[in-house]
This record gives structure tokens, C-alpha cells and sequence, in this order.
């Protein structure tokens, strides 16, 4: 009973912060939590005629035509490699333009990076891959016109299998680091200046303050982010790789995502694609879990 009238006291003094919370948990709900009955579909024929509780059940039939599938481990292999280039290349860089941005003292010019670098992200990829796409162009694109310059052949970097993941890994670069960046900026700003100006007196330089204050003190950040990156290696932006590849490149560039369109809205295969769903939110979950284990092992930062 205490402990009952003690969660009702604390309800009744804190009752204005959760109706704020309120609009917050019932979009949840609605749009995340309601729709995931739906996942029935994957251990279903699913028919529109018959609906999702009239069509006939078929058990695993559907994950077992996906591991059957060889084109399947190729797909899967494609969303790996190229998240795995991401986490190696991209997920550093907005870490490194954060450090950078913090240690501009000319305001008017570190505003106007920030400005320069945030921008891209709030261009859609439609804009963006055109951009690329046009920037690529074995005709008039500015990359091979520099080519021709000093005498090479142009390259027709959209058509070939080797240069899309490298084209896909340096836009996402290009669109998504300053934005990344904010988060870093602001572990950066919580950053206690006594430690700095401690570092000083003791003589440390620029360099040794950002090793032994600076990446200490974003340290957890970086974590927390990068277990949840590590929960997406088995989902890329469907945006950018439909706008970026072509059938010439599928062997490459086919990933789940892409996979999923192809053959649940335009073959219209839906209890298939549901399949595909349910196992990447498993093996994402797992890599999540796992990942959280182990920075909570080895660290005191966890997401839970």
C-alpha cells in the first residue's frame, strides 16, 4: 500500500510533465507499437481479398525460401559491407569535424562552416543523388572534365560495380557529417572549462588537451551512438541506394532495403517482405543487445 500511494503521490506531483509526455507515448503507440500485430503476415499467404486474419497460414514457408535464396546472402552481404564501410569511415568523420568546429575561436567563420556543413542534410536525396549523379556525368560531369584535363579517359563511375560503395559511403559523408556533428558539439559544450584551464596551468598543449580532456569527455557519447549504429547494420537508407544505383550495379548495390521494394510493392509479395522485416528488427535487436552488454562490461556507459 505505501509503495502503491507512493507512485500515486509521485503521479499527482509530477502530473503536468506527463501530459506533456502524453502526445509523445500515444504516437508510439499508434504508429509503432499497433502496426507490429501486422508481423502475423510473415507466417502467412497473405491475400488483400481475404485480409490479414483470413489468409491461410504457412508457418516458416517464407523464411525458408529466403535462406534457399542465394540472391538473398547476396543482399544481405551488400547492406553489410556497405554499413560496415560506413562505420569505418563515416561514423568518425562528424567526430572529428565536431573536435575541429570546437577549437575555431573566429566565431563569424566557425558559424559559417557550421552553416556550409549543416546544409546538405536538409536536402533530400532526390536533390543530393541528382547532384552526385550529375557531378559524376561521363559527359559533362565536373569529375571527368577534370579527367579530360590532364589527359584520361572518362570513367563511367555510375555503371561499374567498384566505384558505387566508395560513391554511396563519400555522399552519405557529405550529406549527414554536419548534421551528425550537433550531437558531438553539444558533448563538447558539457565539457567542464575547469579541466581545460587545469591542463593549461599543468603546461599540456592544444594537442594534449584534446587526448587527455577533449576525447575523454565525449567519450560516452560516442558510445551511446555507436551502439546504436551498430543496430542499423542491417538496414541502408532505401532513398539514397534508389537514387544512386542501376540494374548494371546490382550485384553490388541490391541491398534489403531496396530488395524489399522491388519485390513487395511492385511484385507485390508482401508477406515475403514482412519476413525480410521481422529478421533484420531480430538481428538488429541482438546486435543491439550485444553490443550493450558489451560496453556496459567494459565501460559505464549503456543504454540500459
Amino acid at each position: 500500500m505505501k509503495a502503491i500511494s507512493s507512485s500515486a503521490r509521485t503521479l499527482l506531483k509530477y502530473k503536468y510533465l506527463y501530459l506533456i509526455m502524453l502526445p509523445g507515448l500515444l504516437w508510439y503507440f499508434i504508429f509503432k507499437y499497433l502496426p507490429m500485430y501486422g508481423v502475423i503476415i510473415a507466417f502467412k499467404n497473405y491475400n488483400f481479398s481475404k485480409g490479414i486474419w483470413g489468409s491461410p497460414w504457412v508457418g516458416l514457408k517464407h523464411f525458408e525460401f529466403l535462406f534457399r535464396n542465394n540472391d538473398f546472402f547476396v543482399i544481405v552481404k551488400n547492406t553489410l559491407l556497405i554499413n560496415v564501410y560506413e562505420l569505418l569511415f563515416a561514423f568518425p568523420i562528424p567526430i572529428l569535424l565536431a573536435v575541429l568546429l570546437n577549437e575555431m575561436k573566429n566565431m563569424m567563420f566557425k558559424r559559417t562552416i557550421q552553416t556550409v556543413v549543416y546544409f546538405p542534410h536538409f536536402l533530400s536525396w532526390v536533390v543530393f543523388g541528382g547532384i552526385i549523379i550529375q557531378l559524376l556525368a561521363p559527359n559533362e560531369g565536373f569529375v571527368n572534365n577534370i579527367l579530360r584535363y590532364f589527359g584520361m579517359e572518362p570513367v563511367f563511375f555510375m555503371t561499374k560495380s567498384e566505384y558505387f560503395r566508395p560513391i554511396v559511403i563519400l555522399s552519405s559523408i557529405l550529406k549527414e557529417s554536419g548534421w551528425g556533428a550537433i550531437i558531438y558539439l553539444a558533448a563538447l559544450s558539457g565539457i567542464d572549462q575547469d579541466q581545460y584551464e587545469a591542463a593549461t596551468i599543468d603546461g599540456a598543449n592544444r594537442w594534449q588537451k584534446l587526448l587527455y580532456v577533449t576525447i575523454p569527455g565525449i567519450s560516452n557519447t560516442v558510445i551511446l551512438m555507436l551502439i546504436l549504429k551498430i543496430g542499423y547494420l542491417l538496414d541502408v537508407g532505401f532513398e539514397q541506394i534508389y537514387i544512386l544505383y542501376n540494374p548494371s550495379i546490382y550485384d553490388v548495390g541490391d541491398v534489403l532495403s531496396t530488395y524489399i521494394y522491388r519485390i513487395g510493392l511492385q511484385g507485390a509479395q508482401f508477406s515475403v517482405t514482412a519476413a525480410i522485416g521481422l529478421f533484420q528488427s531480430a538481428i538488429g535487436f541482438f546486435l543491439i543487445w550485444g553490443t550493450n552488454r558489451l560496453a556496459r562490461r567494459y565501460s559505464d556507459v549503456s543504454l540500459w
